[in-house]
Formats: structure tokens, sequence, C-alpha cells
């Protein structure tokens, strides 16, 4: 199991990859077209626009499997271990409450991206927020691992210097 999910994130990796080399490239090639011969290639300002909305989405699954999206941790590495556990608990839980949300919110308005198109590629906009789907199932599942790992105290904080990864 754990090499399928190695797996998985080296896929999502390359993918990360791609959408970047993608966005640079059609971001640089428009560039050049517009400043060098007067005229521009219309649908690579849309998907480079899309890949930067997944690379973004994608980019925070990746990020929270490792541990290093941003924060505040003045107050948690100033309290007893004990307590930390408790605070990293209710921030886990919170997170995957905003992933409920997210979640929720993209279902909801699932019916009106599907039939919303962006006007150069006619793509549908489902194809770019639905990104929205996966990142917040994953993020939640590893947020309430986590949880789930603090509170039982199976799982201790970087500030103690014992990590054990639930991945």
């Amino acid at each position: 199991m754990t090499k399928a999910i190695d797996l998985f994130f080296r896929a999502l990796d390359w993918l990360l990859v791609f959408l970047l080399a993608g966005m640079t490239v059609m971001v640089f090639a428009n560039v050049v077209l517009r400043y060098g011969f007067g005229s521009g290639i219309d649908i690579s300002e849309e998907l480079s626009r899309f890949f930067f909305v997944w690379l973004i989405f994608l980019g925070a699954i990746v990020a929270m499997r490792h541990n290093m999206h941003m924060g505040f941790d003045l107050v948690v590495t100033s309290v007893s271990p004990g307590t930390r556990r408790v605070l990293l608990t209710i921030a886990n839980l919170l997170v995957l409450g905003c992933c409920v949300l997210i979640l929720v919110g993209t279902l909801q308005q699932f019916h009106v991206n599907a039939t919303n198109i962006a006007p150069v590629t006619r793509m549908p906009m489902i194809w770019v927020f639905g990104v929205l789907i996966p990142m917040s199932l994953m993020v939640g599942v590893m947020a309430g691992l986590r949880a789930f790992g603090y509170a039982t105290g199976r799982l201790q904080d970087a500030a103690s210097h014992d990590v054990e990864g639930l991945e």
C-alpha cells in the first residue's frame, strides 16, 4: 500500500512539473510572439491560467503530504506536549472542516461549472474548478488522519523532533 501511495505522489509530482513547464512555455512563447511579431496565441493565455489553478490545488495536496503548509506556530511551540497535541488536533480538524466546505461547495456548483464554457478553449469550466474535488478529498483525508494521530498520541509534531508519518 505504501508503494502505491508513493507511486501516486511521484506521478503527482511529475504532473506538477508538466503543468509548470507548460505554463512557462506558453507564457514565454506568447510574450515573444506579442513583442516580436505583434501577435499571440489566444489559447495559451487561457490554458496557462487553467494550468496555474491546477498547479496550486494539486501542489496543495503534495504540500499537505510533506507537512509544508505555512503556519503560525508561536503558541503551539510554547506549550506543553499534551496541549500541543490538543492544539494540533484542533488545527487539523479545522482543515478537515474547510475541506468539507470546499467539497460541498464544489459539488453544489458542479452543474454551473459544467455548463459554463471557457471563451477560447470552449472547455467546460468544471475541467478547471473540478480539481477542487480531489484536492478537498485528499487534503481532508490527510488532515483527518493527522487529527486522529495527534488525538490518540500515535503522531508527534515536528516541534518535539519525534515525527512519525501516517503517510
